[in-house]
């Protein structure tokens, strides 16, 4: 009876652990309260993101640890492939491509490769595929339809392959930093660029002041963790809002300026 009961603890800790969320793991800052949403929202669905039990490293797509471990708070669970595709903005695309195709919003999954052709999932989806040639890209047909998780997971590594924070910094639209909502994403779109989401937001009652939360994959390809806060320890790992359109937001492995600050159309 003793090792039944032992072994049912040890169970419902582990249930618990490997359930953890964004939303769970990381409390809001004394006195900030987490904004509520629709349960079908891509802010809901970015802090309900699972987390890997703390003290996990960031690993790289080919399953070595990443050398700059100072960077992630957190590390979200979620398989990235073996091969060297998923990196920045290419994280910022899986999060959302995979909120739409939960949602089965499949019209609304398209990105643009760097040359600006059209990616869209359920062209891809109904049993087309894509030919690329030097900087010629053209669909072709290549069997039936199907929406399988498989499939769609497929047809992200070709938009990683072709897209970059060049491009998918066209596809948004400038917001101000003031008006800063999860879901929205700096990016300095180049060679080197870099991207980063915004997965979570909370709000102090009085002031009104906001705090945020930051997620990011980087180069090589590699877990997308939530990242520490490398300026104020007081809100850490969230970053403080300052009511300014103008200034520079320091991440631990990059700088951008309030102005990169964009949204999905």
């Amino acid at each position: 009876m003793k090792r039944i009961y032992l072994c049912c603890i040890i169970y419902l800790i582990f249930l618990n652990v490997s359930a953890q969320t964004i939303e769970k793991r990381i409390t809001s800052p004394a006195g900030y309260m987490r904004a509520n949403y629709t349960e079908n929202s891509f802010a809901t669905y970015l802090r309900q993101l699972p987390l890997f039990p703390e003290g996990s490293k960031v690993k790289l797509y080919n399953g070595q640890e990443k050398r700059n471990q100072s960077a992630a708070y957190a590390i979200i669970d979620m398989e990235i492939g073996n091969r060297d595709l998923q990196q920045c903005a290419d994280a910022v695309i899986r999060l959302r491509a995979e909120y739409l195709w939960a949602q089965k919003k499949y019209d609304e999954i398209k990105f643009n490769f760097t040359n600006g052709f059209p990616a869209e999932y359920k062209k891809w989806a109904e049993g087309n595929r894509i030919k690329v040639s030097g900087n010629n890209v053209q669909w072709y047909v290549a069997g039936g339809k199907d929406y399988s998780y498989k499939t769609f997971r497929k047809y992200l590594d070709i938009v990683f392959m072709y897209a970059g924070t060049a491009s998918l910094s066209k596809e948004l639209q400038t917001v101000s930093y003031k008006s800063l909502q999860p879901g929205d994403v700096f990016i300095k779109g180049g060679s080197p660029g870099h991207a980063v989401i915004v997965v979570d937001v909370a709000t102090h009652p009085k002031t009104k002041k906001k705090v945020f939360l930051l997620a990011q994959s980087y180069m090589p390809a590699q877990q997308i963790h939530i990242l520490v806060n490398p300026i104020s320890r007081n809100f850490a790992p969230w970053y403080e809002l300052v009511e300014t359109d103008e200034g520079k937001l320091y991440t631990q492995e990059w700088t951008f300026d309030k102005r990169d600050l964009k949204r999905f159309k």
